[in-house]
Formats: C-alpha cells, sequence, structure tokens
C-alpha cells in the first residue's frame, strides 16, 4: 500500500520575511529576494562575494577577454568579487602550469578587503593623473578595463539612468587613456534610450562593440552590459 505523505516535503521551501518596525517595505522585499535568491545561495557556497561575481564569469565565458597573461583593471572594484574571477581566469597566481601569468589591479574610493592575487589601491579613477597612476602600477597598459559601478540610487528611475550613463562614459574616457591595442571595455549600464551617444563613442574607439543581459542578471533589472572589444588605440 502507497503511503500518504503530508505534501510538505514537496511544498516550495521559500523564506518568507516577515516586516519589522522601522524597515520600509520595499528592505523586506529586498532581503526576501536575497534570502531566495540561487545566485546568491551559489555565491556563498563558492566563496564569491557576491552574485555580481557570476555576471563577469558569464560575460567572458562568452566573448573571452580573461585569458591567462592578461592585465585587468577593475574600476570601482568593491567588494571584490569581479577581482576573484579575474584572477583566476588570467592565471594572476601563476596556478596553471605552462599558462602566461596576468596582472588584476582594482581600484575603488573606499578600502576593500584583500583579494589573492589582486593588487588594490584607493584611487578615485576621476582624479588627475589618475590614468597615469594605473598605468605605473601596471608596468604598462591594461588589456581589459571593466566597470560594475552605479551611482548611487536617487530613488527617481530616469535620474539614476543618466546617472550611470554619465559613470559609464567617464569610465569609458578612461579606458581610452589605459588600454592598449585590441583591448576591451565592459561597463554596466541600464536600458533606456539615453545611452545612445555612448554607443556611438564606443563605436568610433572599438571594433565591435554589444549589449548583453548576462544570465546571472536579475530579469526584473534593466541593467545590460556593454562589452566592447579591439580598441583601435
Amino acid at each position: 500500500m502507497e503511503k500518504k505523505t503530508s505534501g510538505r516535503g514537496a511544498r516550495d521551501l521559500r523564506v518568507k520575511v516577515k516586516s519589522a518596525r522601522g524597515r520600509k517595505l520595499s528592505s523586506t522585499l529586498w532581503l526576501e529576494r536575497q534570502l531566495n535568491d540561487p545566485y546568491v545561495k551559489q555565491a556563498k557556497a563558492d566563496g564569491l562575494r557576491g552574485r555580481a561575481a557570476y555576471k563577469i564569469r558569464d560575460l567572458d565565458d562568452k566573448y573571452r577577454f580573461l585569458v591567462p597573461g592578461a592585465r585587468v583593471v577593475d574600476l570601482g572594484c568593491a567588494p571584490g568579487g569581479w577581482l576573484q574571477i579575474a584572477v583566476k581566469r588570467v592565471n594572476a597566481l601563476g596556478e596553471k602550469q605552462g599558462k602566461n601569468i596576468g596582472t588584476v589591479l582594482g581600484i575603488d574610493i573606499q578600502e576593500v578587503e584583500p583579494v589573492a592575487g589582486a593588487e588594490i589601491h584607493v584611487l578615485d579613477f576621476l582624479a588627475d593623473n589618475a590614468d597615469t597612476q594605473v598605468k605605473a602600477w601596471l608596468n604598462g597598459k591594461a588589456d581589459v578595463v571593466m566597470s560594475d559601478m552605479a551611482a548611487a540610487s536617487s530613488g527617481h528611475k530616469q535620474t539614476d539612468h543618466l546617472r550611470i550613463i554619465s559613470l559609464c562614459e567617464a569610465a569609458a574616457y578612461f579606458a581610452f587613456d589605459v588600454l592598449d591595442k585590441d583591448g576591451t571595455f565592459i561597463a554596466k549600464v541600464l536600458a533606456g534610450g539615453a545611452e545612445g551617444e555612448l554607443q556611438k563613442l564606443l563605436k568610433l574607439r572599438f571594433t565591435k562593440v554589444a549589449n548583453v543581459k548576462p544570465p546571472a542578471s536579475r530579469s526584473d533589472s534593466s541593467e545590460k552590459f556593454v562589452v566592447a572589444t579591439g580598441f583601435k588605440g
């Protein structure tokens, strides 16, 4: 005779977060989403500093810019998840025998917990001579400049979009100064129609420009990433 069950084992074990005094509904919903996000759980299991690490992994799986021996600059590198992926893929620790050893340089305006294999500096990339300083640390030019930076949210969608585009444009101009020929630029943007000038700018300086939403990006997010390859110098 088949044994009956209560059905609890088959129920979706989704974590529900109770509202708390002083906490906004939006904060409660964000916390609930975090607790139920498979990428957040996987990041903890893999020892990565957040789900964003999988975004650069997905982009590199498709475009292959984090190759052994590459010199990489991560703008606004906190908390360090992108650095962790880059270190392994460019062989910054020299773990892959017979492969070139790469360099990973992270810069941010705040202190960032060290990442094995990466060199991290406190620096505002918008500061005068920041590009000169970065090239000195690299002892040359970069093969990859990448940015997952986002401006502080104002709560107004259009304003936030314009801020992120402006930040991305600033990162692009920085990349023009530090990238070696045939280099790659990756940066986060938000879909919204204001990025037309940025696209024109990048198409003048790179061979190919693609707009990608990696699988690790949340489906309800308007973020995407611009991947510009083949820097013309």
